[in-house]
């Protein structure tokens, strides 16, 4: 299959870790990005945010793991995983509040697009057409992150009601789930790229599918889970601020 993928083509065991990722493009963009955090950044919560930020995004696209991606798509998935549901909320809490945009939206608008982005590059053509050129693929990951980086600006947002925060994330965690159960239990590979990719990492297209539905359906739905722990413990703590001081 002819295909132009970013980070090159699938690479074999024996050559794996030697697959770094040196493009000068996104290496000067990735410092760029951090220095724009760091610059903003305020507290020590925020400048660790941005480092924590930048580190997991050279792990994402300058690791061997970039080029794994054109190899397994449980790889690809991992990826995805990294950029959506951990590089996204690092950078939003890195933003003080106040440089935020303000909200001028419904917040389930974040959710439909992100949702939806989530879904289309994940079906089976618009994958294919993702690893047709480095611009396509570019297309995917910067839809993905934005539409994640709007999602998270609106859980994090300091007027949203704990109501509100806990549906997005828990209607995140769920559509996200789904779509990795369709993954895992599919009879069939579906992803045209990979179907003799897999195989030299002791893998079949099959297998592999599976495994990055796994990855969606549990693993990714850790960080949502955790912060929805986090609101609610906040909430918890307020009120039994609110108690005792109603009993003082």
């Amino acid at each position: 299959m002819d295909l132009d993928i970013y980070c090159g083509p699938a690479p074999v065991p024996e050559t794996f870790w030697s697959q770094w990722n040196f493009d000068p493009a996104l290496l000067s963009g990735l410092v760029a990005g951090v220095f724009v955090l760091l610059t903003m950044g305020q507290t020590p919560r925020q400048r660790a945010a941005a480092i924590s930020a930048f580190l997991v995004a050279l792990v994402a696209f300058v690791s061997p793991l970039c080029a794994l991606a054109s190899a397994l798509f449980s790889a690809r998935v991992l990826h995805h995983i990294l950029l959506v549901a951990v590089i996204a909320p690092l950078v939003i809490v890195a933003i003080p509040s106040q440089r935020r945009a303000s909200i001028v939206v419904p917040a389930q608008l974040s959710f439909l697009v992100h949702t939806a982005m989530i879904w289309l590059w994940h079906a089976p053509g618009h994958y294919l057409f993702a690893l047709g050129s480095p611009v396509a693929y570019w297309l995917m990951e910067l839809t993905l992150f934005g539409s994640a980086t709007w999602l998270w600006r609106d859980i994090l947002a300091p007027r949203r009601t704990v109501g509100a925060a806990l549906a997005l994330l828990l209607g995140t965690t769920l559509q996200m789930g789904m779509l990795g159960a369709l993954l895992t239990f599919a009879r069939e590979p579906l992803f045209a790229a990979h179907l003799e990719t897999t195989q030299p990492y002791g893998l079949l297209p099959l297998a592999d599918q599976q495994l990055s539905g796994i990855l969606m359906w549990v693993p990714a739905a850790l960080p949502y889970l955790m912060v929805a722990l986090i609101v609610l413990s906040r909430l918890f703590s307020a009120r039994d601020a609110e108690r005792q001081a109603a009993h003082q």
